[in-house]
């Protein structure tokens, strides 16, 4: 059996580019979408069609009941989950903090963060050996905003990836020595429909001056570094993070 790869959000963007490198290494992909299952079911044909292994499975990561369930049906499909892709992640239009609902940072914090934490949570309690698992992987999808802030845009979405960052650092520790490695991707400016859904589908290539590189970059390069993250040849990488962002 091929190794079992979950990756939410994976429908569209940095999320199904992953879907099919990973395919193409030998994963088996589980295809997490939240309405979308046009473009899953897309991202699923792709893979069989090359030779992979996948399928697709609906969850909001922003309901625990949903993601349970999700995991459920890995379970009962192959057995065993080895991997997971915390991916899906939401942004807002643009605004300043004086202009920010609460409606729109619980949002906000309940996708972005709580939705990783109970991903992760249900990976661990799989692929822990404390809970009798053979270990695995997780990686997150940080961004360099947790570094930059984006101010006068989406503060909130940068705090929320100021949080993964602080929550790979701890889970990394926490299960270290149960044969899990924690470890992040932090894209910079990515030409993906993300922007698009903040109200500025430009977004990237009108702030590409601004990248050392003077480009944006492309899902396929995003998807590059998860999944060697994912794979051996980084056995003994973990708590760590990795900038793809052309220099910014």
């Amino acid at each position: 059996m091929d190794k079992v790869l979950l990756i939410t959000g994976a429908s569209r963007g940095i999320g199904a580019a992953t879907a099919l490198l990973a395919a193409k290494s030998g994963y088996a992909v589980a295809v997490n979408y939240a309405s979308n299952s046009l473009a899953a079911d897309e991202v699923v044909r792709a893979i069989r069609a090359a030779g992979g292994t996948a399928m697709s499975v609906q969850a909001d990561v922003g309901d625990e009941a949903q993601v349970i369930a999700m995991f459920e049906k890995i379970d009962a499909k192959w057995g065993r989950i080895d991997a997971l892709v915390n991916n899906a992640g939401v942004v807002d239009q643009q605004a300043r903090v004086d202009e920010m609902s609460v409606a729109r940072l619980e949002r906000m914090m309940r996708i972005n963060i709580v939705g990783s934490f109970v991903c992760a949570r249900e990976a661990v309690r799989r692929m822990s050996t404390r809970h009798g698992g053979q270990g695995g992987v997780i990686v997150n999808l940080s961004s360099v905003a947790a570094r930059l802030g984006s101010p006068g845009q989406y503060v909130d979405y940068a705090a929320s990836k100021g949080a993964i960052d602080s929550f790979t650092i701890g889970l990394a520790k926490e299960v270290a020595e149960e044969g899990i490695r924690v470890n992040a991707v932090r894209p910079g400016l990515i030409d993906t429909e993300i922007h698009a859904s903040g109200g500025m589908p430009q977004r990237a290539f009108d702030l590409a001056p601004t990248v050392p590189m003077k480009r944006v970059g492309t899902a396929d390069e995003i998807a590059q570094a998860i999944v060697w993250l994912l794979s051996p040849e980084s056995g003994y990488v973990t708590g760590s993070f990795i900038d793809v962002s052309g220099g910014r």
